[in-house]
């Protein structure tokens, strides 16, 4: 019973700060800025509360209601955020090649200067590779362009760059059109690109045998995402809406206005701090997979290797097992299973 209070509790407060608070926050914000220039509609004049009281129970009736539908829609809304949903193939095609190049640019000024470091503290131990890659990196208009800054940049600032790099997924073949989409792609992709453990596939196994305290991490770290995430779409409305309002009879314009500039402020806003709030959800992720692949292997009946190697290729085994059909060279897994002569190791020659 106290495990099954602990999720609940644990479920409620994710819920609670990721969907609900924010949604409360938003409907206080259309109570105050829009609202007024709505009454005299004939739904809200129906609606409207006759006293604060009444106005209270509203505002928390609907926070709750409306908190737990974006909740269920959160998987759709944050695929619109991330370049998935509802984007024009062209568009969509601009955004992956824009993000391309700057995950390519960021790489060649990091780079650049990490070799003329070197260059600097020890000219004679360049080799070949390393001088006719310095040579071309200063020979890119864009990269020396960018160079000129970044060599006044102190210390703290190049690890800023490293942090914006850091923010896009290892393959090319994974960028996304937007900047919260690779920021999330890049987790996505860190099992298999480490271990060959796809974690989109085998979530909820690895999700069901990891620790409590690591799940725990993963579920705080996505609900500070959430909850501005949800700010973002609640704002994004009431600006609407206020828009709509301005053309009604008897608006309050002043508090219109005043409304549709903050809002407009606060939403780029909104976004960047969920962006910078992806950071903890990346590293609570990577720990889920790290001390987690131990404990899923277990659970089903496998035995981890004792080279890298040799787990790559069990977990993309587990991985072809649960995604395809079932194949007679899935077979191959039992070598790996509890019991079972382990396969020799695969040597380097």
């Amino acid at each position: 019973m106290g495990d099954i209070a602990k999720g609940v509790l644990g479920g409620a407060w994710t819920l609670l700060v990721g969907w609900i608070l924010p949604t409360a926050l938003n409907l206080s914000v259309f109570w105050f800025g829009v609202a007024p220039s709505l009454r005299h509609t004939a739904v809200a004049t129906r609606l409207w509360p006759t006293t604060g009281s009444n106005g209270a129970l509203l505002l928390l009736a609907m926070s709750i209601l409306l908190g737990l539908v974006l909740a269920a829609l959160q998987n759709p809304l944050y695929r619109v955020l991330e370049g998935y949903l509802l984007w024009p193939s062209r568009s969509y095609d601009r955004g992956c090649a824009r993000h391309l190049r700057s995950k390519h640019d960021l790489q060649d000024r990091l780079a650049l200067l990490r070799l003329e470091r070197r260059e600097a503290e020890q000219a004679d131990q360049l080799s070949e590779n390393d001088v006719a890659e310095l040579a071309r990196l200063r020979a890119s208009a864009r990269v020396a362009r960018a160079a000129r800054r970044d060599r006044q940049r102190t210390a703290i600032q190049r690890s800023l760059l490293r942090e914006k790099l850091a923010r896009y997924p290892v393959d090319d073949g994974q960028i996304a059109p937007t900047r919260l989409g690779n920021a999330i792609r890049r987790f996505e992709e860190y099992g298999h690109d480490r271990f060959r453990l796809d974690t989109q596939i085998l979530w909820n196994e690895l999700t069901g045998t990891a620790p409590e305290q690591v799940r725990r991490q993963v579920d705080l770290a996505r609900a500070s995402v959430d909850f501005f995430v949800s700010l973002l779409y609640g704002h994004a409305v009431i600006a609407v809406v206020a828009a709509v309002a301005l053309c009604m009879t008897s608006p309050n314009v002043l508090a219109l206005l005043v409304s549709l500039v903050v809002l407009g402020c606060l939403i780029p806003l909104w976004y960047r701090a969920a962006l910078a709030a992806t950071d903890e959800w990346a590293a609570a992720v990577r720990a889920l997979v790290n001390v987690g692949r131990k404990p899923l292997a277990e659970s089903l009946a496998l035995v981890l290797p004792s080279s890298l190697e040799g787990e790559r290729a069990m977990w993309a085994l587990v991985t072809k097992l649960s995604r395809l059909p079932y194949h007679e060279r899935a077979a191959a897994l039992d070598a790996y299973r509890v019991g079972l002569p382990m396969p020799e190791e695969p040597t380097n020659r």
